[in-house]
């Protein structure tokens, strides 16, 4: 089995910043694509950034610039640096890990922006 725990969420300003950490462990042999996620309250989820294994990363329209995605495959780790936060960021941020063709997904980290 592959377990996925985020970890880094919590309460920021506008403008400020946070880092976001997605550790994977259990039978890994390798991990492909890894991703964040994020789903705002009515809201559909939607992706918002992703890293291949090769370190090839997307992002979508209303994060570049802001947001850097990186991973660590010595630790199985993915990581989310958030800067310049702004209201409209507030959601649960979910990671995603494609590990032998299959797709795993954490139980989410509540980030708030808010003044």
């Amino acid at each position: 089995q592959v377990q996925l725990v985020e970890s880094g969420g919590g309460l920021v300003q506008p403008g400020g910043s946070l880092i976001l950490s997605c550790v994977v462990s259990g039978s890994i042999n390798s991990i492909y694509s890894m991703g964040w996620y994020r789903q705002a309250p009515g809201q559909l989820r939607e992706l918002v950034a992703f890293i291949t294994s090769g370190g090839s990363t997307n992002y979508v329209d209303s994060v570049k610039g802001r947001f850097t995605i990186s991973r660590d495959n010595a630790k199985n780790t993915v990581y989310l640096q958030m800067n310049s936060l702004k209201s409209e960021d507030t959601a649960v941020y979910y990671c995603n890990a494609e590990v032998s063709k299959r797709y795993y997904w954490g139980k989410g980290t509540l980030v708030t922006v808010s003044s």
